[in-house]
């Protein structure tokens, strides 16, 4: 998520879809807006954008007024925004010269200039401008000259989300802290920096961390003790934690603290900003004879806060494990040759984000590096299998999987980050549909999240003439990801860099086609599966972020070379005997031309790979069709369905649409659907 601070620093939003207000405690009313204006970009292609204000309005116009607590301060509410995947969050400093504009200012300086929307999600009762004197009539009337359009929030919604707001605040006020979380959707969250405290609790045994709330208009709940969860530089703690006057040293200590006792830590961290969500109040503050009884309480409530926090616990195992259920058997394997720093950099986030039951493997294919030893080292409790050289990308899988027991591969490259959610939706569609053999995740690219990633991006598609290119990248275009190929849909070939595959069914084709070593062997595989009746799809809702060239750049020789020669094996291998002369002829007509495009460029490394590819096809070609027959045997016996080759593959030459026509993205592409059969 981008966060704005000032309105002077935006930059150009995609088709925006913008909604506005105060979001207080971003509960579960406002999140049903936030959801809607997600899906609405989603659908027209643009970005979500959340308006807020700093400070809160009501508290620059009326600072005499202290009647507004703010369940969220602006730090919290960023956090929770990030949560809910915006894309983007405008905080507007609210002030003398924003709030004294006139309503037209507001719509055309404010709005239009700044932010130029495509749609505003806003309820009925907004107003704005200079003594609130601007609507949302007055919104609709300007928004027909300039270009945007208005969805309104029913009354009834708006409604709700102003009484939710006021129940939230009660019940936090009044300590019913589980009521106020079951509203907000969320736990309740108080953040505040680690204040000197005078230790009496350290002196009891429950030594605590005093915490000052910069914001003075924060809400604070009710005085007594809650079951907490703390987090302190990025990792959370069980905590209990106490807010009062401690009426049994009240003599010592006339004004009301927050002091918070870590469960199982010991670190210095005055000065630290901490951040507590709020479980369950466990009692309401009492005051105690002497600081013996007072002793003997905390033991309870210690007990008490540490039963309520394991219940909770329980519940999100369950919870987890209920989701698990849905989850197939599943291992994911990643191939590493010389790639140490790969391994360092991104598995750690395949292990974070990898649910638990799910194995992760790591297959050294002879590295000669310190790969291994970092493995070891670094890394061991994640399974290492050694490839005693290295077999190419094809072979490297072929050995390595022959030692794995699972039910689904999660093939994914060394050069692959993930975050949460990254193959749940792919499994459990694989799951649902017996029928799909092969899936992939939308590979986004790692150094730039907003675009798509060469290597596969939102499915593999396949021309006429057998040319692979990519919802979202055709040769060397690569489209900016808007949301354009969010749909789920069968393709014709899945990316060997994120490739989930049934193991029964790569068992059974014996792998990949080791002969290739390294690319177009997922092609080749994604082909002779669907003539088998198996469906191949993509399922953009799972994500990873890849970074390419890991292993070879995409302009090298070397990659030129294996694109060529084993596209052609492709062709040779699962092309249909009654068209196979022309395609291969034409083909190879074509990387002729191809050659004297790198003649013009001065490539002369690629046409030198173009000639070996060549070079090594046409002594293999008796080898190459004689092996037909043991292909179509394989096929037949694992059949399911009649052929799924037209899915996937346009009738039509991507070369002619892209070079002569200019057509540079997949959506501009009017090719029907190639209806052949195997």
């Amino acid at each position: 998520m981008r966060v704005f601070h000032n309105l002077n620093e935006l930059t150009p939003f995609k088709r925006a879809v913008v909604t506005i207000g105060s979001f207080d405690g971003v509960h579960s009313g406002h999140q049903n807006i936030l959801s809607k204006v997600r899906n609405l970009a989603k659908d027209c292609g643009g970005e979500s954008v959340l308006v807020t204000f700093y400070p809160h309005p009501r508290h620059f116009l009326f600072p005499e007024q202290d009647d507004l607590k703010l369940i969220t301060t602006i730090e919290e509410k960023k956090n929770l925004l990030e949560q809910f995947n915006i894309d983007n969050l405008v905080i507007v400093p609210f002030n003398k010269d924003f709030a004294e504009q006139s309503a037209d200012d507001y719509i055309l300086k404010f709005l239009y200039e700044k932010i130029r929307p495509s749609f505003i999600v806003i309820g009925y009762d907004h107003r704005f401008g200079h003594k609130r004197k601007g609507d949302i009539e007055y919104l609709k009337w300007h928004s027909k000259s300039l270009g945007f359009e208005i969805i309104e929030i029913p009354k009834h919604e708006v409604n709700d989300i102003g009484v939710s707001s006021t129940k939230i605040r009660h019940a936090i006020t009044d300590g019913e802290i589980n009521k106020a979380n079951a509203l907000l959707g969320h736990n309740f969250q108080l953040s505040g920096q680690v204040v000197a405290g005078n230790k009496i609790g350290r002196s009891l045994g429950y030594p605590t961390a005093n915490v000052e709330v910069q914001d003075k208009r924060k809400i604070i709940p009710a005085e007594g003790v809650y079951a907490a969860k703390v987090s302190v530089k990025g990792h959370m703690y069980d905590s209990m934690l106490y807010i009062g006057k401690r009426p049994t040293l009240e003599s010592e200590i006339p004004e009301k603290r927050i002091e918070v006792n870590i469960f199982n830590f010991d670190s210095n961290i005055y000065s630290e900003r901490i951040n507590i969500e709020f479980v369950s109040q466990i009692r309401g503050d009492i005051k105690f004879d002497d600081l013996e009884d007072l002793k003997k309480q905390l033991a309870k409530d210690k007990t008490d806060t540490l039963h309520v926090l394991e219940e909770r616990k329980n519940t999100l195992s369950l919870i987890e494990e209920e989701q698990k259920k849905d989850l197939p058997k599943s291992a994911v394997v990643i191939l590493n040759y010389n790639t140490v720093s790969h391994l360092k950099n991104y598995l750690p986030s395949v292990i974070e984000h990898t649910p638990e039951g799910i194995e992760i493997i790591v297959v050294d294919n002879g590295s000669n590096d310190n790969s291994v030893e970092v493995m070891k080292t670094e890394f061991p409790d994640i399974r290492l299998i050694v490839n005693k050289q290295n077999l190419g990308f094809a072979g490297g899988y072929n050995e390595a999987i022959k030692k794995i027991d699972t039910d689904i591969l999660v093939l994914i490259n060394s050069d692959i980050k993930v975050k949460s959610g990254w193959l749940e939706p792919v499994l459990q569609e694989m799951e649902q549909h017996p029928e799909v053999a092969i899936a992939q995740p939308k590979i986004l690219s790692l150094e730039n999240p907003k675009q798509f990633e060469y290597a596969g991006a939102a499915g593999g598609y396949i021309d006429r003439l057998g040319y692979p290119f990519c919802r979202g990248r055709i040769f060397t275009t690569v489209e900016e990801d808007w949301g354009q190929y969010e749909e789920q849909t069968d393709i014709f070939w899945a990316s060997g860099a994120a490739f989930f595959i049934r193991k029964k069914i790569f068992d059974h084709f014996k792998g990949f086609d080791d002969s290739y070593f390294a690319h177009m062997e997922e092609i080749d595989l994604c082909w002779r599966v669907k003539r088998a009746g198996y469906r191949v799809i993509a399922v953009p809702s799972a994500q990873v972020y890849h970074l390419g060239g890991g292993t070879l750049s995409y302009g090298s020789e070397r990659k030129t070379f294996l694109n060529v020669r084993n596209s052609l094996f492709t062709i040779l291998k699962n092309e249909p005997r009654k068209s196979l002369p022309l395609i291969f002829i034409t083909r190879l007509l074509l990387d002729g031309l191809a050659g004297l495009y790198f003649l013009l460029k001065f490539e002369f490394q690629n046409i030198k790979a173009i000639f070996k590819a060549h070079w090594e096809v046409f002594p293999q070609l008796r080898k190459r069709l004689s092996l037909r027959k043991i292909d179509e045997e394989q096929i037949e016996k694992i059949r399911i369905a009649g052929p799924k080759v037209e899915t996937g593959r346009i009738h039509g030459s991507v070369i002619l649409t892209y070079f002569l026509r200019g057509k540079k993205k997949f959506k501009d592409l009017k090719f029907k659907q190639l209806d052949q059969s195997a």
